[in-house]
């Protein structure tokens, strides 16, 4: 049987082990609309800002006790240039896992959670295109502790409601 739960807000029974991200990185929101054609460019899994701001997409998954697949946030990561031309280099390849990791600095602020921007981060690519694998600092920030010690599935209703009833999310 799927991952479901009932919603405390809407009182439907939601399928499927849910997961939140954004398309870019926060600093691309921060360029004006107007020079974001010229300034940056955005992929899918990538993103560069001035030629001088690279940022890769991953996922930070959070396990879920009692659960075989994990809670997931999609998340954008900075990498310095020498760790972005590397990726790139390896990124279509079907085997990359034994590349990295990478440091970054997560780009992002996830809302149930005190701030999230530039937490220090480890980018470990997967093979077969899956997305990279964000592992966060062992800090004792409360993503990091969720993402280290699992969370309950009430926990994931909870992100569940503040993220897709709350109207100030």
């Amino acid at each position: 049987m799927s991952f479901a739960f009932q919603c405390a807000t809407c009182g439907q029974t939601h399928e499927g082990m849910p997961s939140f991200g954004a398309s870019a990185p926060l600093s691309y929101y921060e360029v004006p609309i107007a020079d974001r054609e010229v300034r940056c460019y955005l992929g899918s899994d990538d993103c560069v800002i001035d030629e001088e701001y690279f940022f890769v997409r991953g996922c930070i998954e959070i396990p879920v006790h009692g659960e075989t697949e994990p809670f997931s946030w999609g998340v954008w990561v900075s990498l310095s240039r020498a760790s972005y031309v590397e990726w790139v280099a390896c990124y279509e390849e079907p085997r990359r896992s034994h590349v990295g990791p990478f440091f970054g600095w997560l780009n992002a602020r996830l809302k149930p959670y005190p701030d999230t921007m530039n937490l220090k981060t480890r980018i470990h690519l997967r093979d077969d295109g899956i997305r990279p694998y964000i592992e966060l600092e062992p800090t004792d920030h409360s993503l990091a502790v969720e993402q280290r010690d699992g969370i309950s599935v009430e926990r994931v209703a909870e992100i569940y409601t503040l993220l897709v009833h709350d109207e100030n999310a």
